[in-house]
């Protein structure tokens, strides 16, 4: 996984200020959109988030049974005292051995991680999403995407992301391809207060 944490970036490593920093640039009413579009939640999914962060997704998510996993104990920490007994979140990565303790999901999120990750180890988050769905399942992605004409701030932000592996919308499609027959991307550069262009990838099992 490479990603950068000196500097400013050290500082979203912590849960307070990475929830801070979220509500500042205005991922609030982004997130909204990206569940209506996108995400399309129903009660009584089984939605698994891999790479949880502090779980701020949950909040739109109504009536689903959440399990959520990231490596970040204070993140994990965050959204546990949060949700409580309304989410299922682990300090752990997923990988094949956690799954066999895992119902089959209707969704599976990745929200913000690949670009952290390098072609090898967003394959094989593919292949993980890929096995937790049901028939029919869905997993839905957003990052960071660089596009041809986009604004030089986005660009810039971008660059700057702890995430060292930002590609373009075809380079996110091109992995996911090798692992779904059905992917359809999104480009949108309206998620955010500050400019800044996000594909969503929209993934069926």
């Amino acid at each position: 996984m490479a990603q950068v944490v000196t500097g400013f970036r050290s500082l979203l490593s912590v849960a307070a200020v990475y929830d801070l920093f979220q509500a500042i640039v205005g991922t609030r009413w982004g997130r909204q959109e990206f569940v209506r579009c996108y995400v399309r939640p129903e009660p009584g999914q089984k939605v698994l988030d891999i790479g949880c962060g502090t779980a701020d997704i949950l909040e739109y998510l109504p009536g689903v049974t959440y399990y959520g996993f990231d490596a970040s104990p204070q993140y994990v920490e965050a959204a546990t005292q949060r949700f409580g007994e309304r989410a299922n979140i682990v300090c752990a990565t997923v990988t094949e051995k956690t799954l066999e303790g895992l119902p089959k999901f209707d969704l599976v999120l990745a929200n913000g991680v690949l670009h952290h990750l390098d072609d090898s180890e967003s394959v094989k988050l593919f292949h993980l999403a890929r096995a937790a769905l049901k028939p029919g399942g869905r997993l839905i992605t957003i990052d960071g995407c660089y596009v041809k004409g986009q604004s030089a701030i986005a660009r810039f932000l971008i660059t700057r992301d702890r995430g060292q592996n930002v590609r373009d919308e075809q380079g996110y499609r091109a992995l996911a391809e090798r692992v779904f027959q059905s992917v359809r991307s999104h480009i949108r550069h309206d998620l955010s207060r500050i400019p800044y262009t996000h594909v969503i990838l929209e993934c069926e099992a």
